[in-house]
């Protein structure tokens, strides 16, 4: 039987007892008025069976045209109970022009049908209280107001999070604005019980016959929300996809007390690894009281960074962007938010050493925070000399500045391009690690670099392009079918960061670190999955257009290199790198010579450095040279 059927079967069962119920409350009446009625000392058998007929036809015309046989008796509230004594009513009024024109062959019409009409009300009531009774023991509750707009909803989990988050909806102080119909697992263990009088509809693999079956009885599917386990990479993925197909939203319940907020689940929901709990004390003891300094600090990395360090009350905060907007933004947020915090805003390039000299002399930082850079791949590719200035002389002239400013730690965000790069940002990057490795070790401070994936939801990242492609209809755009990548959110990528920072102590000397970043993703997968978020069928509803790769770009990223040892740490998601420490001298001059080369735009002279500096990058670039038709 297909869903439909069944919700069929289930509204013609329902229609029948109302209307058997309207037969039997006739019956009874007559048989009323035959005791009590001296005057009535028989029934006509023609004049009984004519009442019931055209009583039985005008509740089921009644009924019909209420809605009421739609009705799911275990879920009925208050809003339900007053459309049934609508469609009573609406059953009476249909049967008294009847009742009239029959009236000389009925006994007593009247009479009997206020006795009738009350037996009817107090048989239909009945039932639904004992249907209420048998899944709540709440009898009462078909009578209990419902929020006008309260949104039907099934509840995806398992008994623990579902019992949280019923006892929340129960005790909600103003009432509920969601209306759990129904509880699917996804581990089935459960079937055919209930929970908190809550019927446990099937596991995910009925999700969408009950998705089908609760739109044919209520007009419309309804929103599918998930908690607990639910909220797991597989899981989530597999109720995304049936979801979508069936035409239901999926939610995500909020962390509220009362459990009223459902909130769309992002992209970063789906990524595999579970929410770590980080102890934030090494943070506040790093951070408090110090004063710090983040470049790039307007960007999407660097105001997550303001954001966590202005919670752990530095002593001055200074953030220094050269995007006038941004940096507006960032500053307004934190003022809002940190009346108390001596915030300083500073417009500048970390190109422009005789600037950025200026404001760390002004800052007198302790800890430095190296955000600022240009990440776009394909970009650089083209701009070849703009990327060496910014994530090459950038980097350097910050490192050299704070080691002047007097400050004890630089930590310097660097990315996974930075292994075996065949792309030009991928090469600054890596390139700066090693410069800034040298300078903080004549330096005598503490160096932090830190190495992550993608981040979702960054201004570069293809979580925004996606959501833009699919708000326009699309195409969704991607490059490879199998083409991954490791992704993270911006929150736990900068927390980690702080926590890498906290964890390499008072130590004078360059350390390499690297984020757990999970299991690599399919770009592909990510593009579907955020198409289902939408309620859209990938391929259906959005096209998915495959573009090829674009300059730079690689099928895979790595976190380290082959030659590169890696060590965990006391804290969970961050590995130590071990490699061996880069050339001295020679290295600063041929940096010093790519810096040169880029400042006169000299870009073969600058790519021709750039791979001698780097050589897994200038063995790559010859290849695809190589490679190249005549």
């Amino acid at each position: 039987m297909t869903p439909r059927d069944a919700a069929r079967r289930a509204m013609a069962l329902t229609l029948s007892f109302d209307v058997a119920m309207a037969g039997l409350a006739m019956s009874l009446a007559h048989l009323v008025m035959l005791v009590s009625d001296p005057d009535v000392t028989s029934i006509a058998i023609n004049a009984w069976l004519l009442a019931i007929s055209a009583f039985m036809l005008a509740a089921t015309a009644g009924l019909v045209a209420g809605g009421v046989h739609r009705q799911v008796w275990r879920h009925m509230g208050a809003p339900d109970a007053v459309r049934l004594i609508q469609g009573i009513a609406l059953a009476v009024l249909l049967y008294l022009p009847v009742m009239m024109v029959l009236n000389g062959r009925l006994i007593d019409p009247l009479a009997v049908l206020l006795i009738s009409t009350a037996f009817w009300t107090a048989f239909l009531f009945a039932g639904r209280m004992v249907a209420r009774y048998r899944t709540t023991q709440a009898p009462l509750q078909i009578f209990q107001k419902l929020p006008s707009q309260s949104q039907p909803v099934l509840l995806v989990g398992d008994p623990d999070s579902w019992t949280e988050v019923l006892r929340r909806l129960e005790n909600a102080p103003a009432g509920s604005h969601l209306r759990v119909l129904g509880l699917i697992e996804v581990n089935e263990k459960e079937h055919g019980r209930a929970v908190r009088g809550v019927p446990i509809m099937g596991s995910l693999k009925e999700l969408g016959e009950v998705i089908d079956v609760l739109a044919l009885r209520y007009g419309s599917a309804p929103w599918v929300a998930v908690t607990g386990p639910a909220r797991e990479r597989r899981a989530m993925n597999e109720v995304l996809e049936i979801a979508s197909v069936h035409g239901a939203h999926i939610m995500a319940l909020g962390h509220d007390e009362t459990a009223q907020t459902l909130e769309p689940v992002r992209p970063a929901d789906l990524l595999a690894r579970p929410e770590r709990e980080l102890d934030l004390t090494p943070v506040n003891q790093l951070l408090s009281g110090a004063r710090v300094l983040i470049t790039g600090g307007g960007g999407s990395i660097g105001s997550e960074l303001t954001r966590q360090v202005a919670r752990q009350s530095p002593a001055t905060l200074t953030i220094v962007d050269s995007s006038e907007f941004n940096l507006y933004q960032i500053d307004l947020e934190l003022k809002e938010k940190h009346p108390g915090l001596a915030l300083t805003c500073q417009l500048g390039d970390v190109r422009d050493i005789a600037r950025l000299t200026a404001i760390f002399n002004e800052a007198r930082p302790d800890i430095v925070i190296h955000a600022a850079a240009l990440k776009h791949v394909p970009l650089m590719e083209t701009n070849v000399c703009e990327a060496v200035l910014t994530n090459v002389a950038g980097a350097v002239a910050a490192a050299r500045a704070a080691a002047i400013a007097g400050a004890r730690r630089f930590v310097f965000i660097s990315t996974d391009k930075a292994v075996s790069p065949d792309n030009v940002m991928g090469a600054t990057k890596r390139l700066a690690e090693l410069a800034i490795g040298r300078i903080v070790t004549e330096a005598g401070i503490a160096g932090a670099m830190v190495r992550f994936g993608n981040v979702l939801g960054s201004s570069g990242s293809v979580v925004p392009l996606f959501e833009r492609q699919i708000a326009a209809g699309g195409p969704v755009t991607i490059t490879d079918p199998d083409a991954t990548r490791f992704f993270m959110t911006i929150e736990e990528a900068t927390s980690l960061v702080l926590q890498a920072a906290a964890l390499q102590g008072e130590k004078q000397e360059p350390e390499l670190f690297v984020l757990d970043m999970g299991e690599p993703v399919a770009i592909l997968q990510l593009a579907e999955t955020m198409i289902r978020l939408k309620g859209k069928v990938p391929g259906a509803d959005i096209e998915i257009r495959i573009t090829g790769m674009r300059p730079g770009e690689k099928m895979h990223e790595s976190l380290t290199y082959w030659h590169e040892t890696i060590a965990p740490t006391a804290i969970t998601g961050i590995n130590r790198v071990i490699s061996e420490a880069p050339a001295g001298e020679l290295l600063d001059k041929k940096v010093s010579a790519l810096i040169e080369a880029a400042r006169r735009h000299d870009t073969s002279e600058a790519l021709r450095l750039l791979g001698v500096l780097v050589p897994e990058y200038g063995a790559a670039r010859d290849n695809s040279t190589h490679r190249k038709p005549a």
